[in-house]
């Protein structure tokens, strides 16, 4: 009896052990959009690093401003927008749009022309980074174009309101917005 009853001990703390660091994975992938000073998007996890080559597992982490989404996630370093509009352009979707400081994150390449983070995309359907996710929403699509002093979020309740097929195309393609006269 006692050695089934260590071997269940032994198994439940084996499993939670494993889960944990998957558990804690995850809450760091939380983007969200509250306002313009309470965000968090995805940004390379190296400093000084273009866009494309952060997209691998474990390239990406998570920086904010404001409320953080989870300890281990990066804040700005000051303001990182310096114009943007947040919008609702239909039920169950919420976007940002606009120019930023890429300075304020030390992330990214200001010589980057930027590329795509997103919920759907990746292997298999899985995301870029794996298992990210808009809070409350679920879905999301993101762009960062530090060359440019431009970025995107749109987070939706419906893939269809998220295109996650235009990674190649610029903001203004893939979540149609007010980019005021970035650069």
């Amino acid at each position: 009896m006692v050695s089934t009853f260590s071997k269940t001990i032994s198994l439940v703390w084996l499993f939670a052990l494993i889960l944990s660091p998957l558990s804690s994975l995850q809450q760091n992938l939380e983007v969200k959009i509250n306002s313009a000073s309470d965000f968090c998007l995805v940004v390379p996890k190296d400093r000084n690093t273009r866009i494309g080559d952060s997209e691998h597992p474990g390239g990406e982490t998570v920086w904010c401003q404001g409320p953080r989404s989870s300890g281990a996630t990066g804040t700005f370093n000051g303001p990182f927008w310096t114009d943007v509009s947040i919008t609702k352009p239909k039920a169950g979707v919420i976007q940002m749009t606009g120019c930023i400081n890429p300075r304020s994150c030390d992330r990214l390449n200001p010589n980057d022309g930027g590329g795509q983070y997103d919920s759907n995309g990746g292997d298999r359907g899985r995301g870029n980074p794996a298992n990210s996710f808009c809070s409350p929403y679920g879905i999301y699509v993101e762009l960062i174009e530090p060359s440019a002093k431009r970025a995107c979020i749109r987070c939706c309740r419906n893939a269809n309101d998220c295109d996650v097929s235009k990674d190649t195309s610029g903001c203004p393609a893939v979540i149609p917005g007010n980019y005021f006269t970035c650069g």
